[in-house]
C-alpha cells in the first residue's frame, strides 16, 4: 500500500493550463442584475458586478447555494433577461444578439417539454426550430437518443418518463443543433446516483467532442468531478474563481507519497527514502475537498460581508 507522509511547508505549483491560450467564448464585464418592484425600487440584488471569462473547450462550473445568482448569470448570458449594468459577450457578440443562439444549447433547471410527444418527436420538433432538413433531423435525433441512453424508450410519451429520463431527453434537445457552447442549469437535479454518474460522464464526453460547457450546481461533488474551473457565487457575489485543483490545493502542507517502504522508513522523510526502497515517489501539495472550500467561503463571507473570500492558508482566489 502507498504511504503518505505530510509535513508543514510550501511547495511550488505547476505551469499554466493550455486553456489560457484558447479563445474566449464568454465574457462578462461588470455584469449585474437588480430586480425592482412596480415603483422601480430595488427588490432583489440577484447579481452584483461580475467579471468573468470562459474559454473554448473547458467545462466551467457556477457553484453556489440556491439564490446565489447562478441561474440569473446563465439567463443574462443567454439574453433571456437584460442586465442592470455591464455587458455580457458570447462569441464576441452581445448576449442580446439572437443570431448567436444557433451556436448554443441550453438545458434549463426545469425542462419544459411536450409530454404527449415521444423522444423522436421531441427532437424532431426542436430540430425544426433550427430549420434543419428532415434527413439531418432524423440522423441527429437517432444519434442523440442513443448518446443519452434512451434507445429502448424512444417511442414512449414523455409523460411516462422518470425525472432522470426527462433530464436526459432535455440534454438531447439542448444538443440537437450540434452547438459549440452548452449551458446546463442543475443538470443532475433529481437524479439518482447512477443517473448522476451517467450525466457527469456525458458532460465530460461533450468536452471531448470539442464543446464548451457551462454548468451550474449546488451539488459540490458534481462540480468537483467534471469542471476545469469554477466560480463560487454567494448572495449574488463572486467569492472564488479558479481551477479546481488550484483552489483545493493546501499550499502550506507538503505531501510525500512512496511505495514499498517499511514502517521504519516513515520517520525518515527525504534522505532515506531511496535507501529504504521507496518507489514512485510523489512530492506536491495535498488537496482539501470542494465541500470544505465552499463552506469556508460561505463562513468567511458571513464574517466579512462585501469582501473577497480569504482562504485559511492566507491566499485568495484568482
Amino acid at each position: 500500500m502507498p504511504t503518505a507522509i505530510r509535513a508543514e511547508g510550501t511547495a511550488g505549483s505547476g505551469g499554466s493550463s493550455r486553456l489560457d491560450e484558447r479563445e474566449i467564448v464568454v465574457e462578462a464585464r461588470n455584469l449585474s442584475k437588480i430586480y425592482r418592484d412596480f415603483w422601480g425600487r430595488s427588490k432583489k440584488v440577484a447579481l452584483k458586478p461580475l467579471d468573468l471569462e470562459i474559454r473554448r473547450g473547458e467545462i466551467f462550473g457556477l457553484l453556489g447555494p440556491n439564490g446565489s445568482g447562478k441561474t440569473t448569470t446563465m439567463k443574462l448570458l443567454l439574453g433571456l433577461i437584460f442586465p442592470t449594468s455591464g455587458e455580457s459577450l458570447v462569441f464576441g457578440r452581445e448576449a442580446t444578439d439572437v443570431s448567436k443562439n444557433e451556436r448554443i444549447g441550453y438545458l434549463p433547471e426545469e425542462t419544459y417539454l411536450y409530454k404527449f410527444l415521444d423522444a423522436e418527436e421531441t427532437l424532431d420538433f426542436y430540430g425544426r426550430l433550427f430549420d434543419m432538413p428532415p434527413e439531418e433531423r432524423k440522423r441527429r435525433a437517432a444519434a442523440l437518443i442513443e448518446m443519452v441512453g434512451l434507445g429502448r424508450d424512444k417511442k414512449r410519451q414523455l409523460k411516462e418518463y422518470s425525472k432522470g429520463m426527462t433530464r436526459r431527453i432535455g440534454v438531447a434537445q439542448a444538443l440537437i443543433n450540434d452547438p459549440e457552447l452548452v449551458l446546463l442549469d442543475e443538470p443532475t437535479s433529481g437524479l439518482d446516483p447512477i443517473g448522476t454518474r451517467e450525466m457527469k460522464d456525458l458532460i465530460v464526453d461533450l468536452k471531448r467532442r470539442g464543446k464548451t460547457v457551462i454548468m451550474s450546481s449546488h451539488l459540490l461533488a458534481d462540480v468537483e468531478d467534471v469542471c476545469d474551473r469554477i466560480a463560487v457565487l454567494h448572495q449574488g457575489e463572486l467569492k472564488e474563481l479558479g481551477r479546481v485543483e488550484d483552489l483545493l490545493r493546501v499550499t502550506d502542507v507538503t505531501q510525500i507519497r512512496a511505495k514499498g517502504l517499511s514502517p521504519a522508513a516513515e520517520a525518515e522523510i527525504r534522505e532515506v527514502l531511496k535507501r529504504h526502497g521507496g518507489k514512485d515517489i510523489e512530492i506536491g501539495n495535498p488537496t482539501t475537498t470542494l465541500e470544505d472550500l465552499f463552506l469556508e467561503v460561505v463562513r468567511d463571507t458571513e464574517a466579512r460581508p462585501g469582501r473577497r473570500a480569504r482562504r485559511s492558508d492566507g491566499t485568495s482566489g484568482s
